[in-house]
């Protein structure tokens, strides 16, 4: 799956624009940057409805192509400016985090993560 097609499944807003033809195999869904940091092995793609800069540090840290924030959060322009300067992209969504995980799911994304 590709970021359009993220962008087209969940009908997200793109808030900073970067390899729109990235691929993206696999996602996860927390607002605990901490659980992102300890069970979370290659991954793509993160949900979140955490609105800070600890996401998209997360996010960097992780080699994480792209961060969608759920539930039409608003996003501080000092943390769209920290994604465009590590080459992040963020998109936004109005669906919720389980709306969003299940669309893309059903659309073929799935979450490879180590069990706790």
């Amino acid at each position: 799956m590709t970021v359009n097609e993220v962008v087209r499944i969940l009908n997200a807003r793109v808030l900073v624009e970067g390899d729109m033809e990235a691929e993206i195999k696999t996602a996860c869904g927390s607002d605990m940057m901490s659980d992102v940091l300890a069970f979370v092995k290659d991954q793509a793609l993160l949900l979140t409805g955490l609105c800070n800069p600890q996401v998209i540090r997360t996010a960097e840290m992780m080699d994480m192509r792209c961060v969608v924030f759920v539930r039409g959060k608003g996003v501080d322009e000092a943390i769209l400016r920290l994604a465009q300067d590590r080459d992040i992209i963020v998109l936004q969504t109005d669906y919720r985090m389980f709306t969003a995980c299940g669309l893309l799911f059903e659309g073929g994304l799935r979450g490879e993560c180590e069990q706790a």
